[in-house]
Order: C-alpha cells, then sequence, then structure tokens
C-alpha cells in the first residue's frame, strides 16, 4: 500500500514537473500589475479632482446666480451631484474590473460602435484637451512672479507647459509607483494650501467678519438657465470623479478600495470646495470677488501677506497633481482601446522592464503638446465640456441598461441613486395601479347607486 501512494506521488511530480516545463516555452503576456492600494486611490480623486479651478476661477458660479447663499448651495449641489455620478462608476466598476474608465462599460452595454466612437473621442478631444487645460494653467501661475505688472509672454507659458507635459509622461512612463508616488506627494501639497485657505477663513469667522454673509440671498439671480449655467460651471471643477475606474486593473482589491475611495474622496473634496468659498466670501465682496483674475492670490494678499507668495506656489503644486493625475490615468484607455483593436496595436504594448504601458502614454503626451500651440484655455474648456458630457450620460444609460440585460453579472454594491430612483419608480406605479383601483370602483359604485 505505502509503495502504490509512492509510486502514485512520484507519477504526480513528474506530471506537474511536465506541465512547468511545457508553460515555461509557451509565450506569456504582459499584464498590468496591481500596484495602487486606498491612500493612493484617494490621492488620485482628491488630487486630479482639485486643480486649478477652485483656486483661479470660483467667480464663474458667482457671476451667473449673483449672491453669496445661491453660490455655496451650487457649490455644495455639484459636489452631491458628483458623489452620486461617481457612485454609478463605482457599480461598473466593481461589475466590469476592467481598465479604461467608460470604454469597457459601453462595450458590455452597447457593443463595439460607441465604445470605439467614444475611444477616438478621448484620444482626441477629451483627454488631451483635459491635460493642456491644466498645464497651461500651471504654466500661468509658474511664470507670472518673473513678469511682475504685465502678463507673461504666450510663446514663454506654452513652452513652460509643454515641459510639463513632457516631464510627466517620462515620469509615467518609467514606473506605476513612481506616478503613484509623485501624486500622493503633490496631493498632500496641495492640502496644505487647502487647509491654510480654510483655517485662515475659520479664524475670521471667530473674529466676526461675517458682514458678506448678511442678507446672502438678496439680489440672487434666479432662473433655470442662470441655475443650469452655474452647475455647468461647478461640475467643471469637480472633474476627475471618475479617474480611478480608469486604472481598475492596478487597483488592489478594487471590490473594496474603488467605492471606499470614491466615498471618502469625493465629499472630502465637496467639504474642501464650500469651506474655500467661505473662506473666500470672509475678505471679498461679490463685486471683489468677480474682479479678482486670481481669487486665491488675492485672498492670500489681504490675509497670508507678508508671505502671501505660498499661495502662487502651492497653487503650482495643485495644477502638477492634477496634470499627473489625468496622465496617468488616460494612457489606460488608449492601453485598453488598443489591447481591443480599436486604436493602432502598438499602444496596447507593455513595458517589459518597467510594466508601464508606455507607448500610450507617449503617444498620448505628443497630442496635449498639438493641442497648446494653437489653443488658448477658455477655448480648450468649451471643446472638452461639450464632449465628456455625452459619454457621462451615456454610461449612466449604461449601467441601467445592464441592470436588465446582464442581471448575471456579480455586484459588491449598488448605486444609491439608480437604486432610488427605482423605488420611486415602483411607488409611483403603484400609486397609479391604486388611483386606477379607486376609480373603477367609483364609478362601479356611482353606477349601482343611479
Amino acid at each position: 500500500m505505502g509503495e502504490e501512494s509512492l509510486k502514485k506521488r512520484k507519477g504526480e511530480d513528474k506530471g506537474r514537473e511536465d506541465r512547468q516545463s511545457i508553460q515555461s516555452h509557451e509565450p506569456q503576456t504582459m499584464n498590468l500589475q496591481k500596484q495602487v492600494g486606498l491612500i493612493s486611490g484617494i490621492c488620485m480623486i482628491v488630487g486630479t479632482i482639485i486643480g486649478s479651478g477652485i483656486f483661479v476661477s470660483p467667480k464663474s458660479v458667482l457671476a451667473n446666480v449673483e449672491a453669496v447663499g445661491p453660490c455655496l448651495i451650487i457649490w455644495a449641489a455639484c459636489g452631491v451631484l458628483a458623489t452620486l455620478g461617481a457612485l454609478c462608476f463605482a457599480e461598473l466598476g466593481t461589475m466590469i474590473t476592467k481598465s479604461g474608465g467608460e470604454y469597457p462599460y459601453l462595450m458590455e452595454a452597447f457593443g463595439p460602435i460607441p465604445a470605439f466612437l467614444f475611444s477616438w473621442t478621448s484620444l482626441l478631444v477629451t483627454k488631451p484637451s483635459s491635460f493642456a487645460i491644466i498645464c497651461l494653467s500651471f504654466a500661468e501661475y509658474a511664470s507670472a512672479p518673473f513678469y511682475p505688472g504685465c502678463d507673461p509672454p504666450q510663446a514663454v507659458i506654452k513652452c513652460l507647459a509643454a515641459a510639463a507635459i513632457v516631464v510627466i509622461t517620462i515620469v509615467n512612463s518609467l514606473s506605476v509607483k513612481l506616478g503613484s508616488y509623485l501624486q500622493n506627494f503633490l496631493t498632500a501639497a496641495k492640502m496644505i494650501i487647502v487647509t491654510i485657505i480654510i483655517v485662515s477663513g475659520i479664524v475670521l469667522l471667530a473674529q466676526g467678519k461675517t458682514d458678506n454673509f448678511k442678507d446672502s440671498f438678496k439680489g440672487s439671480k434666479i432662473s433655470v438657465s442662470s441655475i443650469s449655467l452655474a452647475f455647468y460651471n461647478g461640475l467643471w471643477a469637480y472633474d476627475g470623479w471618475n479617474q480611478l475606474n480608469y486604472i481598475t486593473e492596478e487597483l488592489k482589491n478594487p471590490y473594496r478600495n474603488l467605492p471606499l475611495s470614491i466615498i471618502i474622496g469625493i465629499p472630502l473634496v465637496t467639504v474642501c470646495y464650500v469651506l474655500i468659498n467661505i473662506s473666500y466670501f470672509t475678505v471679498m465682496t461679490s463685486t471683489e470677488l468677480l474682479q479678482s483674475q486670481a481669487v486665491a492670490v488675492t485672498f492670500g494678499d489681504r490675509v497670508l501677506y507678508p508671505a502671501s507668495w505660498i499661495v502662487p506656489l502651492f497653487v503650482v503644486f495643485s495644477t502638477l497633481g492634477s496634470a499627473n493625475g489625468t496622465c496617468f490615468t488616460a494612457g489606460r484607455l488608449v492601453y485598453v482601446a488598443g489591447r481591443e483593436g480599436h486604436v493602432l496595436k502598438i499602444l496596447s504594448y507593455i513595458s517589459v522592464k518597467r510594466l508601464t504601458p508606455a507607448p500610450a502614454i507617449i503617444f498620448y503626451g505628443a497630442i496635449t503638446i498639438i493641442y497648446i500651440i494653437p489653443g488658448d484655455i477658455d477655448s480648450l474648456i468649451n471643446y472638452f465640456s461639450f464632449a465628456v458630457w455625452i459619454f457621462y450620460g451615456l454610461t449612466v444609460l449604461a449601467l441601467i441598461v445592464m441592470r436588465f440585460t446582464r442581471k448575471e453579472l456579480r455586484r459588491p454594491i449598488k448605486s444609491p441613486s439608480l437604486c432610488t430612483s427605482r423605488c420611486f419608480w415602483k411607488l409611483f406605479q403603484k400609486r397609479k395601479l391604486l388611483n386606477e383601483v379607486f376609480y373603477t370602483h367609483h364609478v362601479v359604485f356611482k353606477c349601482c347607486t343611479g
């Protein structure tokens, strides 16, 4: 009996060795490695969302509603809306654990044509224009101290923006960990200036500087068009809430870390945005804020002098962090689309030594450099926003469609926004049925009683 079991064990070991030798001669495929944890995921979301917008031009929301109270409500409501949208993406990301953001979701729900259109629109329009906007904002702030009293030359701004694109592209092509560590550092740097502004505002409020908050709804401009435009500008500052879905394959334990990063990151950004705006209004009236070219700089000159130079320095860090996060995630979309054969096959290659989608990142950086040559920030924002919101809506529609067409897919979490809407729909249907029953009984009773 012992001899038979020994022979059997030897036979199994020999078979295992044979299988291993066969596998060693088979071509191995390169895949992205799971190197992004929870902290890095939160930093990716916070660092990508908080760029230059909240420091440079929160006046765009105020210009549409023309009062402090509605302005603060719009900023908070934009955060809630961004959170609900991100939770829809969290359900999609834990249901289909593929990198590439909206691309794999559109592929699963509607087939290759919408996914193909999205990949090329993102490759040629939305992602490069977003990257270019952020780098141009960085260049304006970085060059401003060297040209006191006048605007920096456009050639200098565009050269600095191109240099930033090249450096960020090289960093993210060399190492996933290096890009992730850079993102963590820059996110920590921008949270320092956010904390400085918020704490300064709280101190001023405690000292009794509340004059600008009296009659905060007086003179407000409330209409469908003004609120819509205010939301449009506010949501631009929140853009980036879906960035983690572009690197789902590189997340450690995506079923846990993807929704947790969203639930922690976006409410944190919302609270920071509202408190930053409150701080601005403690030292500036609505008119002064609208006249300011860079609101955070005006705030620093009035509150932090003689250390007001801190603000533009940390805004530079903030914009670099946002640009790095955008490049880190957008390269994965090009990689996934190349893997599916929707763009050039070479863009789906992974560096053997670095384990990064280097060809996709380099190609994406080259397209972005082309964008900064003729473009300016305002035209690029309009170019970007029009295209991106079409696919956001289409992706949420894909989630609704797959609730009915792909019921077999595992859903570790479900978006509360869609669950709530579904409950309201069911209640509406029940109420409608009850009304019909009541109406039928009423007619029958009326006929019977004559």
